[in-house]
Formats: structure tokens, C-alpha cells, sequence
């Protein structure tokens, strides 16, 4: 059956499949759990959270570092961090006075170079 005569018998209202309305059905997340999906990937639009979640990618870095890197001022950097830090997306220690920040874990850096590797691979930059 080509594409466009599915599409057509699509608009028609003859293409359901019982089957596979139920297997979409029971295997749909609860409806909290797609809001919480939904928020932290909004973590994720915003491109100062983006670049520092990048700098992350090489291992735990400091405030300072972070700032001077990114040309930013500390506050700034921290803020952000502070939204990352909340949404469980990165960790970090303190060392007297200094704050050192790494991703919150394999997952975090899983889906930030899966993203990475999306994009580069669509466009050409």
C-alpha cells in the first residue's frame, strides 16, 4: 500500500489499528511523569545552561573556570548552575572556599552528546 493511499484511508478514518491503540494506550507514562520529562528537558533551552553542561563534558571544573572560560561573570555562572543543580543535572564539592561542578552522572552526559550527535549530523556547520 503506497504512503498516499494510507494517508488518504487515514483521513477517511478506516486506518486504526485496535492493536496498536492498545499497545500506545498501556504503555503511555502517567501524566505527572510527562510534566516532570517535559520540565527538565526546558532545562536544556537555554544556551548558557547548554555551554556549561559542554564545559562539564571534560570533567569537574571550578566557578572561576567555568567564568573565565565562558566570559561570564561568577553570578551569573552560578545562577545557572543553581537551575542545573536543582534539576539534578549536575553536583558539586566544595574545596574551602571553591565550588567544583561535574555532571550529575552517565546519563546527563549520554544525553547531552546523543543531542550533540543529533544536530551535527543533520546540519552542516
Amino acid at each position: 500500500m503506497s504512503d498516499e493511499i494510507m494517508h488518504e484511508d487515514c483521513k477517511n478514518g478506516k486506518c486504526t489499528s485496535e492493536e496498536m491503540i492498545k499497545e500506545i494506550k498501556e504503555s503511555m507514562l502517567q501524566e505527572e511523569v510527562l510534566y516532570d520529562i517535559a520540565d527538565f528537558f526546558k532545562v536544556f533551552g537555554d544556551s548558557t545552561r547548554l555551554k556549561i553542561l559542554c564545559a562539564l563534558l571534560k570533567g569537574e571544573v571550578c566557578v572561576c573556570d567555568l567564568a573565565e572560560s565562558l566570559q561570564m561573570n561568577q553570578s551569573a555562572i552560578s545562577h545557572q548552575l543553581r537551575v542545573l543543580r536543582q534539576n539534578d543535572l549536575v553536583k558539586f564539592r566544595k574545596e574551602g572556599k571553591m565550588a567544583f561542578y561535574s555532571l550529575d552522572d552517565d546519563h546527563v552526559s549520554l544525553l547531552l552528546e546523543q543531542g550533540i550527535e543529533h544536530i551535527l549530523h543533520k546540519k552542516v556547520y
